[in-house]
């Protein structure tokens, strides 16, 4: 019989597995995302630019408190 250790292994990397392809699919610039079933449509210049916009303002508030 397979140990608990070994049931945990193959159950967390799974899960690792999932969490980096969604990563992988988040940094991509890809607008369309077809993956096993699911089907994903997405608006990367509203994104690029609301990632601009974050950035500048992180910057912005970070030289004030400075």
């Amino acid at each position: 019989m397979l140990s608990e250790v070994f049931y945990t292994f193959v159950i967390s990397s799974g899960i690792g597995l999932i969490v980096l392809i969604a990563k992988l699919i988040f940094k991509s610039k890809c607008k369309n995302i077809d993956c096993c079933c699911i089907h994903i449509e997405r608006d990367v210049e509203t994104e690029e630019k609301e990632r601009e916009f974050e950035i500048i303002h992180k910057m912005n508030s970070n030289e004030e408190k400075a």
